[in-house]
């Protein structure tokens, strides 16, 4: 089953702040602002995307946060403008 994640990072360094967001959309990341990341992931390739984001991370010059919304927090989040919620990704069959 999908967990709904939310990244979120500020990271100086160009070439960085790069392959973070490579990554991110490399494990199914839907960027919603330009910092911010939201996803639908199993708890399996959420820890193969932390390992990932980990060889990119410099923890003495970047932070990433990840908040992990519950079933029913979800229909609660709160969208203004533009912004409009994700959709979870439907079975696919390679």
């Amino acid at each position: 089953m999908a967990m709904f994640v939310v990244i979120s990072y500020d990271i100086p360094d160009n070439r960085r702040r790069l392959k973070v967001a490579q990554t991110l959309l490399d494990f199914g990341g839907e960027r919603v602002q330009r910092s911010v990341f939201e996803c639908y992931i199993t708890e399996r390739n959420y820890e193969r995307l932390q390992a990932r984001l980990r060889r990119h991370f410099d923890g003495e010059a970047d932070s990433i946060r990840f908040y992990i919304l519950c079933e029913n927090c979800r229909p609660r989040m709160n969208l203004w403008g533009l912004a409009h919620p994700i959709e979870e990704p439907r079975l696919r069959i390679i």
